[in-house]
Formats: C-alpha cells, structure tokens, sequence
C-alpha cells in the first residue's frame, strides 16, 4: 500500500538525517502526521492518540511506536520492518495512572538512546504539553532540543512522483468546485451544498478516487465572506448574496487547494471590481514565479497591484503545499509575503491565495502552483473570475 518506492523513503530519511547532524542531533522523535506518514508512510486515522515515530542516526529504518490496535495499520502502510513497530498497551490510552510517553521513554532506554540529543516537534498540533514533561520526567539524561519543522523543510521540494499526485488532487478539487457552483443555489440548505461537495471530493474520478481534505470546505455567505475561515450552517442561500468555496482536492494525502467566488445573482459594483483586482494580482504573481526568486519578491509583485488600488493586505498571499493531515494543508514552511527570503526551486508548490476581506463582504480567487525549470506551473484548473449565477437547475 506504500504510495513511494523505498528508494524515495529512503533518500527523504537520509536528508532528515544531515539536517539533523546539522542541529547537532541524535534523534529525532515525530509527531506530526505529515511528517510521519512522509517518512514512513504511515497513514491511519490515529493521531487524536500519542504515537512517535523514532528517527536515529544510527539506525536504517525509523521506528513506528502507536497504539496497540494501530500496529497492524502500521504494517501494511509503511515501508518499515515489523521488528521496527512497536505499541503501547491499550491501557495506556486516556489513562490518569500511565502514559504512551513513559512507554516511549523506555524504548529509547532500551535502545541507548536516552542520554542523546534529541529533537523534538515542540510546535506539533500532535505534541501536547503533558506529553513533553511525561518525556522530561522519564528520560532525566536526555538533552532535548527543538527540533519543529526539520522535516517540513524537507519536504519543500517535491518528487516527481509527488507532484504527479498533486496534479491529481487538483483534477479532483476542479470537479469539487464544479459541484459547488452547480449546487449553491438560491433556496438551498448551505450544509446540502457541503455534502455535495464532499461527495464528489471523496469519489474523485474513474481513474483515482479522493481522500479526506485536511480541512473541510469553508462556505462563508453574505456578510460573513469578511472572514475567511468560516464553514456552513444549515441556513439557506438567497438571493444576491455572495459565497466564498475555498476547498482542496486531496490524493495519497497531497492536497491541492482552490477558492473562488460566487454570486448568486447580480453582484455589486464593490464586489466586481475587487474581484478585477484580485485575478489581476493572481497572474501578475503567477507571472513572478521562476526559479531563483524569493518568496518576497513574489509577493512584491501581489503588493504592487494592489498598492494601485489603494489597497493594503496584511496576511500573506500563499503558503507551500503538500502531505498533510487535520487541521491544516499547509507545510508550515515558506509563504508568499514581505520578509520571507525563501529561494524558490524546481518542485515546490504553494497555494497562492490572493483574499481580499473587508467590513461587509470578502473575496478570494486562488491557484495551486508549481514552481518549474523556467516559472510558473498551475496545477488547479478552473475559470478565474468572479462566477455569476443567475438561475439555473438545481442538481444535487
């Protein structure tokens, strides 16, 4: 079931590895999902529990260490030995009396690698504070260093291979939008419109199916398309209002994200014209991208258009992608804004997303993008424009 040759897991680990013999690092103790599933290939529906994967210097493979229940899902996803996955007992689970980072403590004991030097994920969403002084009281020798985002940077730059299931998610997350558009509709239900998106995002194409997004479409409508990270409720779509689809086709775990706008029915002169702005800076971006270019230079090219307008934008216009797990599609890495002196390369890939939210309305239009020998690839596929809907067919 591994979605990689071991040959690519292999060079991965083997990069994790001179970074960490950069940082002066022994070990390297994974939490995050991401991380764990882009060196392993673990892939379970896990991690609301404690589980690690173990990275040593001396060691070929990583070691897995989950739940007890978990370990069979760890043999038929990941690469690694059945010698190298290892569990906790059950009863280590929501316990007040025992926890999985006692157990975990004692495999690194048993391995000599408690004295070390040992990174970890202090930034996880997966490593919780608890978790660390479980740590800290079991391995008293252990010299622990932050170690967040060292394998993040090394998934910058995607593989052929990786790329290859990004473009799949893109085709995916198009035919989304597609049933976004036809199912937003005056008079129905914003949580049937959801489901309909989830349906098709799930059931992908005839070639390849979808997998669970990162994050679930956000569908802001009306007034609320002023903040961008709102879902849906079960109120029903009406006339003239404006929404906001910002949603993610998702393969192997590779997400490629897209926003639009829609109207239903005749927009407003504000809308329109902010929505001229925005496509605008979208291909005046997209046309900044080339090997050799920072971050910021990029978005620089985003701030000069929107400048014309008289218009300030203080979050950033984009954010690399790739593997990912709940809550988040993004790598935590490099982003599109001022200060960010990230040089890009060959294969990374971001999610460019020039949203503009104001008082009373907002609106996004956004791409995912390769970044290519020469300049710029977009992997998404959609019309880039506000999209007007006037009255058409309900189809759900």
């Amino acid at each position: 079931m591994i979605p990689f040759t071991v040959e690519e897991y292999h060079g991965r680990l083997t990069q994790t590895k001179l970074r960490m013999q950069q940082k002066g690092l022994d070990v390297l103790l994974i939490t995050d999902p991401a991380n764990m599933n882009y060196l392993s290939g673990y892939d379970g529906w896990s991690f609301y529990v404690d589980q690690m994967l173990i990275v040593s210097l001396d060691r070929v493979q990583p070691i897995w260490i989950g739940r007890k229940m978990d370990a069979n899902a760890a043999k038929v996803t990941t690469w690694l030995y059945e010698d190298n996955i290892l569990f906790y007992p059950e009863d280590h689970i929501h316990s007040q009396e025992r926890h999985p980072m006692e157990f975990i403590a004692g495999v690194l004991q048993q391995l000599g690698l408690a004295p070390c030097r040992i990174g970890l994920e202090m930034a996880s969403y997966y490593f919780s504070a608890l978790a660390y002084e479980k740590l800290k009281k079991s391995l008293p020798d252990a010299r622990f260093q932050d170690a967040s985002l060292l394998v993040n940077h090394v998934r910058l730059i995607k593989s052929n291979q990786e790329i290859d299931y990004i473009r799949r998610a893109a085709k995916i997350a198009a035919i989304g939008m597609q049933s976004a558009i036809t199912s937003i509709q005056e008079g129905v239900r914003e949580c049937d419109a959801a489901a309909t998106i989830f349906k098709h995002l799930i059931s992908g194409t005839d070639e390849f199916g979808g997998d669970y997004p990162s994050i679930v479409p956000l569908l802001p409508a009306g007034k609320n398309t002023s903040t961008p990270h709102l879902t849906w409720t079960d109120r029903y779509y009406t006339e003239n209002e404006i929404v906001i689809i910002e949603l993610a086709g998702c393969h192997r775990r590779y997400h490629a994200p897209m926003a639009r706008t829609l109207s239903l029915g005749r927009p407003s002169e504000e809308v329109t014209e902010t929505s001229k702005i925005l496509v605008e800076g979208l291909n005046t971006t997209i046309e900044a991208v080339k090997p050799g270019a920072t971050c910021e230079d990029v978005e620089m090219a985003w701030r000069k258009v929107i400048s014309k307008y008289g218009i300030e934008k203080d979050s950033r216009m984009g954010y690399s992608v790739g593997v990912g797990y709940p809550p988040d599609w993004g790598e935590h890495t490099a982003s599109i804004r001022k200060g960010d002196q990230t040089i890009l390369q060959p294969n990374m890939t971001f999610h460019m997303i020039p949203g503009l939210w104001f008082d009373d309305y907002g609106v996004e239009i956004s791409e995912t993008i390769r970044v290519t020998e020469t300049g710029c690839e977009v992997l998404t596929e959609f019309q880039r424009e506000l999209i007007i809907k006037d009255q058409i067919d309900i189809a759900i």
